[in-house]
């Protein structure tokens, strides 16, 4: 991912553009809602500003400003190209590829993104916000891009368009915009440098696409970043795998290597069933059967502080 300083520089350019998509001219509804959120400059062009702070909000107004530009594009399921239609998260996944930042392609895969945000009281304009609407089965199914003053812009439906409305109650708010100590250069407050097997997690992050904070956070929970870790359960080493969960898995638990490898494989298999970080985490926890049958996280009490303490470490880390 591009740091703050290309995002800015991509602002120009999504600016000489954001008038015009197909002829379109921004909609009333979107300017109301970006102006009551904040997002809108008194000129034509962003001001410059040296502080970081004004920094990071003129990069959540590109993401806006990329987004406002395919207003009134048709809802077409798995839709990528806008000349055609967009889905949500097709939607999502082409607004941050005009400001050069890759994210997954479908709202589950995009709903680990980036970092976690505890809630909208938190979120910023230009974070992802995530819901499930599925009764059909548990997990993240729509996506849309937040605004700020309660509004987001989404493809909502097949017969509908990209347009701008209430957001609700998302399930899931994702950050995936470079944070401000990438754009001072300056070291961010949490980071991986001297956590124990830091290089084990980097690894298998980029192999299996899950967070090394993500893993970091879960060897912190589950054994204190001990390998020779036992609990009294029976689950074994840094990542504490039971016995027939590393069997099936091939993982040799009390290796750190084999165990962070076959961590990462499993949470990025766990995230693609459940469709969240939150329901991975559970089903690690709690065994894949218990998040099924209670259509998100049990009501285990273990479980639901294993989620907490595990994302909480994760957004240290991150």
């Amino acid at each position: 991912m591009e740091g703050l300083t290309a995002v800015q520089s991509r602002i120009t350019e999504i600016q000489s553009r954001m008038a015009t998509f197909s002829g379109r001219t921004p909609n009333a509804a979107w300017l109301s809602a970006a102006s009551a959120a904040g997002l809108m400059g008194t000129g034509s062009t962003t001001a410059t500003t040296t502080t970081t702070a004004a920094a990071g909000a003129t990069a959540e107004t590109a993401v806006v400003q990329a987004a406002q530009k395919y207003l009134g594009v048709p809802y077409l399921w798995g839709g990528t190209d806008p000349a055609k239609g967009l889905d949500c998260s097709g939607f999502t996944q082409r607004v941050y590829a005009d400001l050069g930042i890759t994210i997954p392609r479908t709202s589950s895969q995009q709903a680990t993104a980036g970092t976690a945000v505890a809630g909208l009281a938190d979120a910023r304009p230009g974070d992802l916000v995530f819901f499930d609407n599925s009764s059909a089965r548990a997990g993240i199914d729509h996506v849309g891009i937040y605004l700020g003053n309660g509004k987001m812009i989404a493809a909502p439906q097949e017969g509908d368009v990209v347009k701008v409305q209430d957001v609700g109650n998302p399930t899931v708010i994702r950050r995936v915009l470079p944070t401000s100590s990438a754009a001072t250069g300056s070291a961010p407050t949490g980071s991986l440098s001297g956590v124990p097997y830091s290089d084990l997690f980097t690894a298998a992050a980029a192999k299996h696409g899950v967070p090394a904070s993500l893993l970091a956070g879960v060897a912190k929970v589950e054994s204190g970043f001990d390998p020779a870790a036992v609990s009294p359960a029976g689950a074994q080493g840094l990542m504490q795998f039971m016995p027939a969960t590393a069997a099936g898995l091939g993982v040799r638990p009390m290796d750190p290597a084999s165990a962070v490898d076959g961590a990462a494989k499993y949470l990025a298999q766990l995230t693609r069933q459940f469709g969240s970080t939150d329901l991975a985490l559970a089903a690690y926890n709690a065994g894949p059967t218990a998040v099924t049958n209670a259509g998100g996280i049990p009501p285990y009490a273990e479980t639901q502080a294993y989620v907490r303490k595990v994302t909480a470490a994760a957004a240290a880390y991150a």
